[in-house]
């Protein structure tokens, strides 16, 4: 068995007399995907916020790596290694791989003894950790922008693979793409799970989460559902833990 990285017992969050979570218990062991399924207001980036400390939980508790712990602010959950690629991608247009990936961790060199920003080395450090995805680009100066949604999912992934991530949360991440490039996706999602990194899959695509989940996870009106192996159950099942039947 993985070892578990992350967990949560009995997490609750309210906002004034709204429960939007309530006795939430998760696990996610190493090299493991896990998928959140649920309607819209089901809990699921409540949950997640939590997990990448954007709130604090009102109840319960987080343990990461056999370890309880409690963060301030996104930046505590980062520091210890769980990274969240929302749907959106959080990527600077304008920027190239290299500053994308060392955003506000700019790596510097002295010039005539003043300090600047080391771009070539930036850009040699993303494409390696890039090219770990099997994810390999002809021009690392361009701008994302210029980017196909699949290699800017991987520059995404990557920067989480660099800053040493254990846990990654994944936000949609086909929602905005076409066939070729979900399928780059699931390729990439795979691909972490060969390295060791547990990932928490959120989509409202049950195709998705049969391909490349573990395990799914049910959330329905703040509370488990119901939790299934991927290979015991079918997507019928998932959908009447969802509505409720």
């Amino acid at each position: 068995m993985s070892e578990t990285v992350l967990e949560t017992r009995g997490i609750s969050k309210r906002f004034g007399g709204v429960h939007a979570l309530e006795r939430v218990d998760f696990s996610l062991r190493a090299g493991e995907v896990v998928a959140l399924a649920g309607d819209n207001g089901a809990g699921k980036s409540t949950f997640t916020k939590i997990i990448s400390g954007v709130f604090r939980p009102s109840e319960g508790e987080i343990h990461y790596c056999g370890q309880p712990v409690s963060f301030d602010g996104p930046q505590a959950a980062r520091s210890l290694g769980i990274e969240t690629i929302y749907q959106d991608l959080a990527l600077a247009d304008n920027l190239d791989i290299g500053g994308n990936v060392f955003l506000g961790r700019e790596l510097t060199t002295k010039f005539l003894f003043l300090p600047r920003i080391d771009r070539k080395r930036m850009r040699e450090e993303a494409a390696k950790a890039v090219s770990v995805l099997d994810v390999h680009l002809d021009r690392l100066d361009r701008p994302v922008r210029a980017l196909s949604g699949g290699q800017r999912q991987a520059v995404a992934i990557g920067r989480a693979i660099h800053w040493d991530a254990r846990v990654l949360i994944m936000d949609e991440p086909t929602a905005a793409l076409g066939v070729p490039e979900q399928r780059k996706v699931m390729d990439l999602i795979r691909s972490l799970k060969t390295k060791g990194i547990g990932v928490i899959f959120i989509s409202h695509n049950l195709a998705d989460m049969f391909a490349v989940s573990d395990r799914i996870v049910v959330l329905r009106r703040g509370i488990v559902a119901g939790e299934r192996q991927v290979g015991h159950v079918d997507p019928e099942e998932i959908v009447r833990l969802m509505v409720g039947q």
